[in-house]
């Protein structure tokens, strides 16, 4: 019995280890030679901290410094105590490059070829070590295009999602055929079946997560594929959740897949699909864009997991649909991708009038500007991921947290006289805009404040951990979700003076206790402000 752990990197590569019952994750990764994060081995470093996305475990034995319970009920780990109790997937806080690893090649032979219509071509191949490739529903791996070159004497490559699940032995895809593209050129004249070609993989954050509750997926073109893998997987799960898809094109002959869609809702008892054409001429019983088939029911309250595959318009527009009807999904997970591929140093396809007409007539309905602007480089993948803005103001108090805990090593007992009594003054005038738990002036008080925090960070010695400060966005946040907030937790400006005390007296310990539990009081202060700004209408 073993269990299959994903790690998936901060640049996009998916790594699975397969791990024994009693062994940890981090055992497990360095004998199958990838060198995630570590130091201390025995949980008292924190070195090594994971995100577990999905799956159950045995955290082991840790000390508070290195996981608080806050962050362990998150959904925080150590993969040198973790042992699993179900398949994993841990988010690894680094590059595949610093963990000496690298996504694998798989030599494949073509053995189908479908020419669904004048716009999309499907392909299935085969490959002889089947077992080795393992991916995450929703992962997309880079195509070697037959017969072109990159340049340096390699195949040049495309990105494209599985359009078939985990478990089944061929695996497919789906191409929206482009003037100039190389996948498409080679798909429409030269690919026969028996073809050999070579890919590169998995790579993405795009995949489905532990359902726990009903999810939401649109699909724009050809980004049905990864939905249509998430739906193969979703049917060996035994998880009574709804799930509802919608697919949108912008001509007829963009369909495809209708016949598999219609199959679903048979082997699925909780699974329902429509789709749509924007083209105004089209024969489809729906006519418009996928927001115009929203029902309250398929986003239920918010409390829905929404996964959207599509072009960059889509997604924006999806995006602003919800903002603006005052949405706020669970999560919200989405893969942009490029539909239009232009050889290097051509210039990019003229739209035909068609394609013109049909981009004003959505700039009218949607009251945006046609998307008729040149395509940027083919086979790009931007992936992401939002969630509600209490979840977003929470990871940014924990990663300054984090930072704060480190600075203080670099500073505390070393601070001048001077140094010393500016920190003072600092603490002071963060507390002029308080009274008690209440706010006399928040826009003031987020300016103090951020010159507290921020102090520290200028007098260490480690300009990385400054940069690594500066890039964080609390600052941003507190301005958005504090500028009309009233409420204050009490203890705030007490421990700015405390933490000032602290390193007045070099008591590290003190300074440490005070820094996680300020934290904690800041988070609420934030949450409290976003939930009484969402009342207002304030924050979306």
């Amino acid at each position: 019995m073993t269990y299959q752990v994903a790690l998936s990197f901060e640049d996009g590569v998916t790594r699975f280890i397969k791990v024994k019952p009693n062994e940890t994750v981090a055992d497990a990764s360095y004998k199958a030679r990838i060198n995630i994060p570590l130091d201390c081995r025995d949980g008292a470093c924190g070195t090594c901290k994971a995100f577990c996305e999905s799956g159950t475990y045995d955290g082991g034995d840790y000390i508070e410094d290195a996981l608080t319970d806050e962050e362990a009920e998150e959904g925080y780990c150590l993969p040198c105590q973790m042992m699993p109790e179900s398949d994993l997937v841990l988010q690894i806080a680094s590059t595949s490059d610093v963990a000496k690893t690298a996504a694998a090649s798989y030599n494949a032979t073509i053995t189908e070829l479908r020419r669904y219509s004048e716009s999309v071509v499907g392909f299935t191949v085969e490959i002889a070590n089947r077992d080795d490739l393992v991916f995450l529903p929703g992962q997309y791996v880079n195509v070697g295009v037959p017969g072109s070159d990159d340049g340096t004497g390699k195949p040049a490559t495309r990105s494209y999602s599985f359009s078939t699940g985990p478990t089944e032995n061929s695996l497919a895809f789906l191409v929206k055929i482009t003037e100039g593209g190389l996948m498409s050129e080679y798909l429409r004249g030269t690919a026969q079946v028996g073809d050999t070609l070579e890919f590169t993989g998995p790579f993405g954050s795009f995949f489905l997560r532990e359902r726990k509750r009903p999810a939401l997926l649109l699909a724009g073109g050809t980004g049905l594929a990864p939905l249509l893998s998430i739906l193969s997987k979703i049917e060996t799960e035994d998880v009574d959740q709804a799930v509802h898809l919608i697919y949108g094109v912008t001509f007829d002959h963009d369909l495809v897949e209708l016949d598999k869609l219609e199959e679903y809702t048979k082997k699925l008892p909780n699974f329902t699909y429509s789709y749509c054409v924007a083209d105004q001429n089209s024969s489809a019983p729906n006519k418009g864009y996928v927001t115009g088939l929203f029902e309250p029911a398929h986003l239920n309250e918010g409390d829905v997991d929404i996964y959207l595959c599509g072009p960059p318009p889509m997604v924006e527009a999806v995006r602003s649909h919800l903002a603006d009807n005052n949405i706020s999904p669970a999560n919200f997970y989405f893969e942009k991708f490029n539909t239009s591929a232009t050889p290097a140093g051509a210039p990019a396809p003229v739209p035909t009038e068609a394609e013109k007409a049909a981009a004003e007539r959505a700039a009218a309905e949607t009251g945006r500007a046609p998307a008729l602007a040149a395509p940027a480089d083919p086979g790009n993948y931007e992936i992401g991921e939002e969630h509600p803005p209490v979840a977003e103001s929470d990871a940014q108090f924990d990663a300054r947290m984090a930072l704060e805990l480190g600075v203080l090593e670099l500073t505390i007992g070393r601070l001048t006289p001077e140094q010393l009594i500016e920190f003072r003054i600092l603490a002071e005038a963060s507390g002029a805009s308080v009274e008690g738990d209440r706010f006399t002036d928040a826009a003031a008080f987020t300016d103090t404040t951020a010159a507290f925090h921020e102090f520290l960070f200028r007098c260490c010695t480690n300009p990385v951990l400054l940069e690594a400060y500066n890039r964080l966005e609390v600052t941003q946040l507190m301005y958005q979700v504090l500028r009309d907030a009233h409420w204050i937790e009490e203890h705030i400006v007490d421990e700015h003076m405390q933490l000032v005390e602290a390193f007045e007296k070099g008591d590290k310990a003190a300074a440490r206790d005070l820094i996680v539990a300020h934290s904690q009081h800041a988070k609420a202060t934030m949450r409290r402000a976003i939930a009484e700004g969402a009342t207002a209408g304030v924050v979306q």
